[in-house]
């Protein structure tokens, strides 16, 4: 069972097979490869990527959709291709701890940046994290000369724990104190979570009513 998230600008969608051509159009992007720390693979090499990424049970990633961009009415557990904007992960790699997580995003499109995106995925996916994983800390590593990320997660709170001059990167820290996790709980009563099903391994199709 996987679920969709509708906010108030945005949809995070799990990532399915139906998403792997755009996201590998955006892959060809030599500055998203650089701010993401990618590196190029051919679209098969992208359709494996996504199956691993969904197995993974210490990763969790959502596509972003503009819900602006949305063409008729919302039909989760479809792509929505035309509506894709990006996506949003977490990462629970801490080997001494299983309840942190490194968060990312990326918001390729150009037409859907400034418009608050970027924040309200983080924050839905951060109260996501807290609620169903029990997540207590989150992470973020950052390019040093992506000012724009540096900016958005420091706004939210992230505070800078360190810097390393080989890779350019800041890696910031947020602890998820009593009054942080009653605020980020509080933040889903404005989020719809749907819930979806599928024998595909890699992707997954509506079962089931939404429920708030």
């Amino acid at each position: 069972m996987k679920v969709s998230l509708e906010g108030k600008r945005v949809v995070l969608v799990p990532y399915i097979s139906g998403h792997v051509p755009k996201y590998h159009s955006w892959m060809q992007d030599p500055a998203l490869l650089e701010a993401t720390g990618s590196e190029p693979l051919s679209l098969e090499q992208e359709y494996e990527m996504q199956i691993s990424w969904t197995q993974d049970p210490n990763k969790r990633t959502f596509i972003v959709l503009d819900k602006d961009l949305i063409e008729g009415d919302l039909g989760h557990g479809e792509p929505h291709v035309e509506a894709m904007t990006g996506d949003v992960n977490i990462y629970m790699n801490d080997v001494d701890d299983s309840k942190v997580a490194e968060v990312e995003i990326m918001i390729a499109e150009p037409t859907s940046r400034g418009k608050g995106i970027g924040k309200e995925s983080v924050l839905m996916m951060m109260a996501y994290a807290v609620k169903n994983l029990d997540i207590h800390t989150f992470t973020a590593k950052i390019g040093d000369s992506n000012t724009a990320s540096l900016s958005l997660f420091r706004k939210l709170g992230f505070e800078d724990s360190s810097h390393s001059e080989i890779f350019k990167e800041v890696t910031l820290e947020y602890t998820v104190t009593n009054l942080r996790r009653a605020e980020l709980l509080k933040s889903l009563d404005d989020v719809i979570t749907h819930s979806h099903s599928s024998d595909n391994k890699s992707d997954s199709l509506l079962t089931g009513k939404a429920i708030a």
